[in-house]
């Protein structure tokens, strides 16, 4: 009889929004392969309500006493940004394996501080970016991967929104998030594209950033009223991304913008097609004629960040490498790093 292996015991750093509304229901999914130990909110009421809604045994305000639980093999970070690092590194030296959200730190410095010390650490470590896990998103990368598109050399990425600056959060604040909805959502994006073109090495970046919207008091907020008095990032940024390989990246993204519907999406311009992500559409020559079609797949109504909770634990269990890795995390870190140094700066910035 085969010997039952013993479940993946998981703790949960930072209590909030994205660990209720996605990492710890994730988490329950795969309740045969892991249980949830424990959760650490500097907030008492908010480990202790988070507890209790999800029958999670232990609630500490202090996440180095989770880390110190011999039970717990394995964590999610879902703090805000500037809680990514240390966390992580005391995880990861703890013995522990990490999950953070995305984006991995709020600069290329720290995040490559994580990666080195996952390496040393000999343990995983997985960025959310949870796009990836899209059904549509995977048979892209499939049909990339099999040659149907040819060589990719440019895409154009955005992520914009409307009036989608978050009245909740420190998504304002640029000394806690990093910036605004490049660091944010562009992110995201970025990712995806990097990942579908088969990670080039990006050389350089040339950005533009602008404050129109923020720091008014007459902007309408579809997702609440934010404090304007106290914006201090970006609500709009825009950057041409170069590759050593010759292919380049537009990207753009946004809290505001006057524009007719929001946009999140990636266009691929291949030599031997393209495509779009969202919706999945792809452009093919054929029988000299230009072909449009729309893959229908079956299940593709999937929770991404579910799938990417159910990835991370099976990448334990099976000891494998991540889907996402720091290194990939890292590669976002520094593009984003030198979109702001260029627009700070007005020219383009090296990258490397």
């Amino acid at each position: 009889m085969a010997r039952k292996r013993k479940k993946i015991g998981i703790g949960i750093i930072g209590g909030g929004g994205i660990a209720q509304g996605a990492h710890i229901p994730g988490y329950q999914k795969v309740s045969d392969l892991c249980e949830i130990i424990a959760v650490a909110d500097i907030v008492a009421a908010t480990a202790d309500s988070t507890a209790e809604k999800f029958g999670i045994k232990h609630a500490v305000t202090d996440y180095r006493k989770l880390l110190e639980m011999p039970e717990i093999d394995a964590v999610s970070i879902c703090t805000p940004n500037y809680v990514h690092m240390e966390p992580t590194l005391l995880a990861l030296k703890a013995g522990k394996h990490v999950l953070c959200e995305k984006p991995i730190a709020m600069n290329a410095i720290e995040a490559r501080k994580m990666v080195d010390a996952a390496t040393k650490a000999k343990k995983k470590l997985q960025v959310g970016y949870n796009s990836r896990f899209a059904p549509t998103n995977q048979l892209l990368k499939k049909y990339i991967d099999a040659g149907d598109l040819g060589e990719i050399y440019y895409a154009r990425a955005q992520s914009l929104r409307r009036r989608g600056i978050p009245g909740w959060g420190v998504f304002i604040d640029k000394a806690k998030q990093g910036g605004g909805p490049l660091i944010d959502i562009g992110v995201h994006i970025l990712d995806l594209t990097l990942w579908l073109m088969g990670h080039p090495k990006p050389v350089a970046a040339s950005g533009v950033t602008y404050d129109k919207f923020g720091k008014r008091s007459d902007v309408v907020g579809f997702l609440g009223q934010w404090d304007y008095k106290n914006f201090t990032v970006e609500d709009f940024a825009s950057a041409l991304i170069r590759f050593d390989n010759g292919a380049t990246i537009v990207l753009e993204s946004s809290f505001v913008a006057n524009i007719p519907e929001e946009v999140h999406t990636s266009t691929l311009c291949g030599t031997e097609g393209g495509a779009t992500t969202s919706p999945l559409t792809i452009v093919k020559e054929r029988h000299k004629s230009l072909q449009t079609f729309k893959p229908e797949i079956p299940g593709g109504n999937v929770n991404t960040h579910h799938a990417e909770v159910k990835s991370f634990v099976e990448c334990i269990a099976n000891d494998t490498e991540p889907i996402v890795t720091g290194e990939h995390g890292l590669m976002v870190a520094q593009i984003i790093d030198a979109i702001y140094e260029s627009s700070e700066k007005g020219r383009e910035v090296t990258i490397g």
